[in-house]
């Protein structure tokens, strides 16, 4: 399968993407502009080339009481659906119901919420660890060192759209001036704004309404 970008924005994302030798990329901005939906492609395409085994999808689940899940009904992937609707909105397009049901039950797709992160270490896997602007410093530590052998991890987010305004210092925002200062040929971070938006000419009208581009 090919990953198709829309602008050169995305074709460096892209590149990112399928570069094997970058272990952990980093998209932050806006949405509309592909950070998810590229990602959850390129693992798509990895999984289908055996490059890796699984893929792992997290993120923080925002709104249910700080991470805890136990009050809520059904299974751990029953529970993390709301967050994870737009990702598998992705896998949707690519495979049938009824082999994604297989796969999670499988656990080549595995929905893991960040605050279950804690101890794992991933191996052969496609991390997608998305909205991380909900992070905080410690977590997104505790994030990036799960990476294991033959692994990728992708985290996106915007830092426009932080959820979690209590949280003193900010786990994606710090990683990125960390890497302003340090450079690392395993890691890569890019960062769209709101030119780089890829929606329906009405959807960026109704934004210019607002005043969001």
């Amino acid at each position: 399968m090919e990953l198709l970008p829309k602008s050169e924005k995305q074709q460096q994302y892209v590149d990112l993407l399928l570069d094997d030798e970058k272990k952990i990329v980093l998209a932050s901005g806006p949405a509309g502009t592909g950070k998810t939906m590229l990602a959850v492609l390129a693992a798509i395409k990895a999984y289908r080339e055996q490059k890796i085994d699984r893929i792992v999808i997290t993120r923080p689940a925002v709104g249910v009481d700080d991470e805890k899940h136990g009050f809520l009904p059904g299974s751990l992937n029953e529970k993390m659906e709301p967050w994870t609707k737009p990702i598998f909105d992705v896998f949707k397009e690519h495979y049938k119901p009824k082999d994604i049901a297989q796969m999670l039950e499988e656990e080549i797709i595995e929905i893991t919420p960040l605050a279950y992160m804690r101890g794992r270490t991933f191996k052969r896997a496609f991390i997608i660890a998305d909205e991380m602007q909900n992070t905080s410093v410690n977590q997104m530590k505790m994030l990036l060192t799960r990476l294991g052998e033959g692994s990728k991890m992708v985290l996106t987010g915007d830092l426009n759209q932080i959820d979690r305004q209590f949280i003193k210092e900010n786990g994606l925002s710090d990683f990125l001036a960390i890497l302003r200062c340090r450079y690392s040929s395993d890691i890569s971070a890019i960062s769209f704004d709101n030119v780089d938006i890829q929606r329906h000419e009405v959807v960026k009208e109704i934004l210019e309404f607002y005043g969001e581009i």
